[in-house]
């Protein structure tokens, strides 16, 4: 059984979203976390080594990161099509989507959250005007990052991007809104969200 450990409102409300695309059975566990504001715990139910979420346990074996768990959801649920495989010619794109996820995207929108400068030439990732320019030159040959093929790195940004829509972290942009709104209205997003405060 898939047990996916979540908090309501955090990261792990993306990876429902996966689970509810590729239509599997799984379990939702909420576990406590620490939050912002300084109030919450790390809970000890929780396997993530610092007890963040999401964190996904497939009959006791632990995968956690959100682009780990991707990954790992569309390789074990592959007949689902939600991420290319090996030798398959997107294969490529799509790991590096979803490693560009957690070591570029989210380094840079967090920078420029906290207003702190990304170090030019020595980071690992860019600011998020350039972050942006690589996403819009990606959805210049399709719908999605894959082209005409929906993935799970599309729930990984399109969400966010989501979130960010209207904020000051994100220039206004009619091809980003309407990629965002294309992921966030799929009815696997609804469920998610119907299932995510239960």
């Amino acid at each position: 059984m898939l047990t996916l450990f979540h908090h309501p409102k955090t990261r792990s409300t993306r990876l429902i979203f996966l689970l509810e695309e590729l239509g599997v059975p799984y379990e939702l566990r909420h576990v406590e976390i620490r939050k912002r504001d300084g109030s919450g715990a790390v809970d000890p139910a929780n396997p993530h080594p610092h007890g963040k979420v999401p964190t996904l346990s497939d009959d006791g074996m632990v995968v956690f990161e959100s682009s780990a768990i991707a990954l790992y959801l569309t390789d074990r649920f592959a007949d689902r099509g939600l991420g290319p495989l090996v030798g398959d010619a997107q294969r490529g794109a799509y790991l590096s989507w979803l490693a560009y996820y957690g070591s570029v995207f989210e380094p840079a929108f967090v920078s420029k959250f906290l207003g702190a400068a990304v170090p030019r030439g020595t980071a690992g990732w860019v600011v998020v005007e350039e972050v942006v320019a690589a996403i819009l030159q990606a959805l210049g040959h399709g719908p999605y990052l894959l082209g005409e093929r929906f993935s799970a790195a599309d729930i990984l940004y399109g969400t966010a991007l989501a979130m960010f829509s209207g904020s000051p972290l994100l220039e206004k942009s009619p091809l980003i809104d309407a990629y965002a709104q294309s992921v966030v209205t799929r009815p696997a997003f609804q469920r998610a969200m119907v299932r995510e405060g239960n």
